[in-house]
């Protein structure tokens, strides 16, 4: 289904992340990856990526401009242009996720919106040159529903996860004209690195597991089916969707 695309992936941290779930599924799909990782993991998501067909590493910190332009010189370098960029990045001080959200301090707030909204602008904007020479391309981001319910000691993710949505649809407005799409994929609760610094996670998967139309969580690897068919072909009319994969459980009251 991806045979001949090429695609790069923020956000491996494990092989429990999301980004890995999605890369895996667009590796098995035929897409050709580069993925970046943070340097305090880059031996765990060099062994993985080591495990895929034609694959490669290397670190990246969306917070240095320097190493987002290396990086995009690198993929421009190895591809020549980009068909996929899958955006898995999302961040907030522990102590905001804590708390109540009214106490949420102004520099948790900078950081939040920093490294989980602002990236997804800076790399669609340098990914855009790459595609277009491509002939168009897909931007997936990962975004969660306590972007537009409250779920307590989400805090200020919830806010950034509101705020992704926005860009998201800002984005495909701006890029749809190159041809280039912009989705998000809601996940329900997945057991990440991430997920772990949310207090009471272990409870809102039970919830969901009992609640959810379908009686079950999710699984990353659920995730890059949905994110493999939004990068394909077959999803060529769709841009600035949020697409839920979460059981079902963004429809019920209760």
């Amino acid at each position: 289904m991806l045979q001949g695309k090429q695609g790069l992936v923020f956000g491996v941290a494990n092989r429990r992340s999301i980004a890995w779930g999605i890369g895996q599924a667009l590796a098995n799909a035929g897409a050709r990856l580069a993925f970046t990782y943070q340097d305090r993991v880059g031996d765990t998501v060099n062994e993985l990526v080591s495990t895929l067909p034609d694959a490669f590493a290397f670190p990246c910190d969306v917070l240095d401009d320097a190493q987002v332009d290396e990086a995009f010189e690198r993929v421009e370098r190895e591809f020549g242009g980009l068909d996929i960029l899958v955006h898995s990045i999302a961040f907030a001080p522990r102590e905001a996720l804590e708390g109540l959200f009214v106490d949420t301090s102004r520099d948790a707030f900078r950081t939040a919106m920093d490294i989980s909204v602002y990236s997804l602008i800076h790399l669609a904007r340098k990914a855009a040159p790459l595609m277009e020479k491509r002939g168009g391309g897909s931007i997936v981001t990962m975004t969660y529903l306590g972007s537009d319910r409250v779920f307590p000691k989400y805090n200020v993710m919830g806010v950034a996860k509101a705020a992704l949505e926005s860009t998201v649809r800002y984005l495909a407005s701006d890029l749809g004209p190159h041809n280039i799409r912009v989705n998000a994929i809601s996940a329900g609760p997945i057991r990440t690195l991430a997920a772990r610094s949310i207090h009471g996670f272990p409870k809102m998967e039970e919830h969901v597991r009992e609640t959810a139309p379908l009686r079950r969580n999710t699984e990353a690897a659920e995730v890059g089916d949905v994110a493999t068919f939004l990068v394909s072909d077959l999803a060529r009319n769709v841009t600035g969707t949020v697409l839920f994969c979460d059981s079902g459980y963004h429809v019920m009251g209760m």
